[in-house]
C-alpha cells in the first residue's frame, strides 16, 4: 500500500540537518519534546537567550504536520477577530489578534536570518469564495479585519478570476502579509538554527516517561535521560508515550496532492503572483503551486482510509472545475498529515506541571501561530513571566466525543468529494 505520510515536501526539500539518537544522561535549562513548528522555535529562541537547551523528536524533524502540511503563512487563526474576542474577552482576544497579526513577519525575518531554504513567497494569500454567499462571508470578515487594522482588500469576482485565473472563484479577501513556504524546509531550517545557536537536537529520540522529582523534570528515553529545570511540550496531533500529558483535540485529517511540473505556458496562467489559496467551502480546499510549478491542491480527509479513492477522484474532478487547462494533467504525488483541532478553534496553552507547558490545537494554522507560540513559551519559562504568554495557560482542557467527531468530519468529507466538485 502507498504510503500516505511521506510527502513531497520530504522529497524536495533542500535543508540538512545532522542529528543524533540522545545518548547517555544530560542536565539542560530547558527540554523541549517535538520537533515540529512549536518545538524548534522554542528551543531556537531559548537557545538565542543563552539558555542550554534540548529538543527530543521521536522522528525526524518534521515528521508531524509540520512536515506534511500546505505551505500557506497566515496572519491569524481561522476564527475572524470578534469571534477570537467573544471566546478570549477583548483584551487577552486583541493580544493575540495583534501577536498573529505579525506572525508572517517573524516568520519571514527568520528565514532571512538563518538563510532558511525553504522557497519563500511573500506575496500575499486569497481567501477565495467558493460560491456568492461565500463572498458574503467574506465581506463580513473583511469588516472585521479592516476594524482590527489589517491591511486587507476584497476583490470582486471579475477580479478574483482574473488574479487566480480561475473561472470558479467568486471573489477573494487578500492579505498582503501573508505568503507559502517549503513547510518541511522551514521546519527543518529552524531546527538548524536552534543548533547553530548550541540547542542539542536529538531525533529518533521519543520520551518514554516524565516525571518532576527534587524540583527538576525527568525525561527517559530508552537510550538516555534529561534533567531539565523547564519543559516545553510541542507534540500537538503527533503525541506518543506519555500518556499522562497527552492533549485533547479532535484528530483531523488533511490530504493534498501535487501535479507534474506544469509548462512556461500553463504556469503563467495559473497564479501568476504565487499567492497561496484557500476557499470559503464547508470542507475547505487550498490549492497553490510550488517553486518547481508543480499545482497542490488539498482538502481534509485521509487518504489510507476507506475514503480515501473518492478523496482522490474528487482532486481530478475539482481539478478541471477550477482549471479546466489541467484537467488531465497527471497527479505525481499524494499525502495527508494530521491536524489538532479545538471545539474554539483556538490554540491552548496547558501547564502539565512546574515551570511545563504545552501547546496544542492549532487547528490548522501551525506555521506562524506555532512560531510565535514556541518562542513566548520559552520566554515565559526562562523569565518566569505568565505574562509572556500569547493566551493564558490553563491547569488542563478537555474536548468531548473525541472519536465519534473525527468520525463525523471524515464521513462528511469522504461523502462531499464523492458527491460532487464544489465552486
Amino acid at each position: 500500500m502507498r504510503d500516505h505520510d511521506q510527502s513531497l515536501w520530504r522529497q524536495t526539500t533542500s535543508e540538512r540537518l545532522n542529528t543524533s539518537q540522545l545518548s547517555g544522561d544530560l542536565t539542560v535549562d530547558l527540554a523541549v519534546i517535538g520537533g515540529g513548528y512549536t518545538g524548534c522555535s522554542a528551543a531556537l529562541a531559548a537557545a538565542r537567550a543563552g539558555a542550554s537547551v534540548c529538543l527530543l523528536e521521536a522522528h525526524q524533524i518534521g515528521h508531524g504536520g509540520s512536515g506534511r502540511n500546505v505551505g500557506l503563512v497566515n496572519a491569524g487563526l481561522w476564527l475572524p477577530p470578534a469571534e477570537i474576542r467573544g471566546h478570549l474577552g477583548q483584551v487577552a482576544g486583541d493580544r493575540l489578534i495583534d501577536l498573529l497579526a505579525t506572525a508572517p513577519a517573524e516568520v519571514f525575518a527568520l528565514i532571512d536570518t538563518y538563510g532558511i531554504r525553504c522557497e519563500p513567497v511573500r506575496n500575499g494569500t486569497l481567501h477565495c469564495a467558493h460560491s456568492t454567499s461565500g463572498y458574503q462571508n467574506l465581506r463580513a470578515r473583511y469588516a472585521q479585519l479592516s476594524d482590527s487594522g489589517a491591511p486587507v482588500e476584497l476583490i470582486n469576482a471579475t477580479a478574483s478570476r482574473q488574479r487566480t485565473g480561475s473561472p470558479g472563484v467568486h471573489g477573494a479577501l487578500f492579505d498582503p502579509r501573508a505568503g507559502t513556504i517549503q513547510p518541511l524546509a522551514y521546519a527543518v531550517g529552524l531546527a538548524r538554527a536552534a543548533q547553530e545557536e548550541g540547542a542539542q537536537i536529538f531525533t529518533q529520540s521519543p520520551v518514554q516517561s516524565l516525571r518532576h522529582e527534587g524540583g527538576v523534570w525527568v525525561l527517559h528515553s530508552s537510550t538516555g535521560t534529561v534533567r531539565a529545570r523547564s519543559v516545553i511540550q510541542a507534540t500537538n496531533a503527533y503525541h506518543q508515550g506519555i500518556a499522562d500529558t497527552a492533549p485533547d483535540y479532535v484528530p483531523v485529517y488533511y490530504f493534498q496532492y501535487a501535479t507534474a511540473p506544469l509548462s512556461h505556458n500553463l504556469r503563467a496562467s495559473i497564479l501568476p503572483n504565487g499567492e497561496g489559496c484557500w476557499d470559503t467551502g464547508l470542507i475547505m480546499t487550498s490549492f497553490r503551486l510550488d517553486q518547481a510549478g508543480r499545482f497542490i491542491i488539498g482538502g481534509m480527509g485521509e487518504l489510507s482510509g476507506v475514503g480515501g479513492f473518492a478523496h482522490k477522484a474528487w482532486v481530478r474532478r475539482k481539478l478541471a472545475t477550477l482549471y479546466p487547462q489541467l484537467a488531465d494533467h497527471p497527479l505525481i504525488e499524494g499525502w495527508h498529515g494530521r491536524i489538532a483541532m479545538t471545539s474554539d478553534h483556538i490554540p491552548k496553552i496547558t501547564e502539565i506541571g512546574p515551570n511545563a507547558l504545552a501547546a496544542h490545537g492549532f487547528s490548522g494554522r501551525g506555521i506562524g501561530p506555532g512560531t510565535v507560540f514556541g518562542r513566548l513559551m520559552a520566554e515565559c519559562l526562562l523569565n518566569d513571566d505568565p505574562s509572556l504568554l500569547p493566551v493564558p495557560s490553563v491547569p488542563d482542557y478537555r474536548e468531548n466525543w473525541t472519536g465519534l467527531r473525527r468520525a463525523f468530519f471524515e464521513t462528511g468529507a469522504a461523502l462531499t468529494h464523492l458527491i460532487k466538485a464544489r465552486f
